[in-house]
């Protein structure tokens, strides 16, 4: 009777969340279908974003103004979908709240139900069900039977984190089955990298192929960007590395913005490059470097 109780709790909560997350991006000005830039998005919403040298995820202040502080020391995707996370506390009208590293918070089992809303709303403001599914579809793909490569590679459009991505198709948009979930997430972010890649490498990858449908790319120093076939940049904020057989490997070498394009097709995007671990609000981390006179 209790777990039927449970069950039927995150349901409500679930549904609630969902709604919420369409109301948010109907309001701000998005569709239900396309990936978003969440800084942006705060910024919208008049709730400030920013980065600090602290080892946890993320922290929501319900003040005057409203912030979000987030750990640059975790990776790229994580940060994006803290911040999801931290908004959800913030539009549901939840107290200031300290989200704890998530290896450290799975160890307490007890069902914290504001913090599963906020989750759920996180999961459904940046992959929309609507949006995973034409993910998939407009590129020929199956959601059901999608290789860990093409499941990566969706995943990065949305910018949130392989496993994430798996786990809110599984249990929010019943768009895998969980033996399905299961077998993929056998498959490691860091053995998909090999695998495309040819070669070992610690450095994060995103592959932007020519589906993808945000005008911008966000990636900090260091981080490998997998376009797609004849790209080119406008300038040296990132370097071309190799060409591949599935595109044109560049990195990132600094920060700052730069266009990139192909010249057949007329595929285009910026790309915005962030320091290694940024620290400061969210709107500065793009600037370019100053050198020292």
């Amino acid at each position: 009777m209790r777990n039927q109780t449970l069950r039927n709790q995150r349901k409500v909560l679930a549904q609630q969340a969902q709604q919420k997350a369409i109301d948010v991006r109907r309001n701000a000005g998005f569709d239900n279908k396309s990936p978003l830039c969440i800084y942006g998005l705060c910024d919208k919403l008049n709730v400030r974003v920013k980065f600090v040298d602290i080892s946890m995820e993320g922290i929501y202040l319900r003040e005057a103004e409203p912030i979000i502080l987030l750990s640059a020391l975790r990776p790229l995707p994580r940060r994006i979908f803290t911040c999801a996370h931290e908004l959800g506390h913030h539009v549901f009208g939840h107290g200031s709240t300290i989200d704890e590293l998530i290896e450290e918070s799975e160890r307490s089992k007890a069902f914290q139900p504001e913090e599963f809303l906020a989750n759920s709303f996180a999961g459904f403001l940046l992959m929309p069900v609507l949006g995973v599914r034409k993910a998939f579809v407009s590129r020929g793909w199956n959601a059901d039977s999608a290789t860990p490569e093409q499941v990566f590679t969706v995943a990065c459009s949305f910018g949130v984190g392989y496993e994430t991505l798996i786990t809110h198709m599984a249990y929010s948009l019943k768009m895998l089955s969980s033996s399905r979930a299961s077998t993929l997430l056998k498959t490691k972010p860091k053995a998909i990298r090999e695998k495309v890649l040819g070669r070992l490498s610690t450095d994060p990858l995103i592959i932007a192929d020519e589906h993808w449908s945000m005008p911008t790319i966000d990636a900090e120093v260091g981080s490998l960007l997998l376009l797609p076939t004849g790209a080119e940049a406008a300038n040296d904020t990132i370097t071309f590395e190799e060409n591949h057989p599935k595109g044109r490997l560049f990195k990132a070498n600094r920060p700052g913005v730069v266009r990139v394009y192909c010249r057949d097709t007329g595929w285009a995007v910026f790309v915005r490059v962030s320091r290694y671990q940024f620290i400061g609000l969210s709107q500065y981390r793009h600037l370019e470097e100053v050198e020292d006179e």
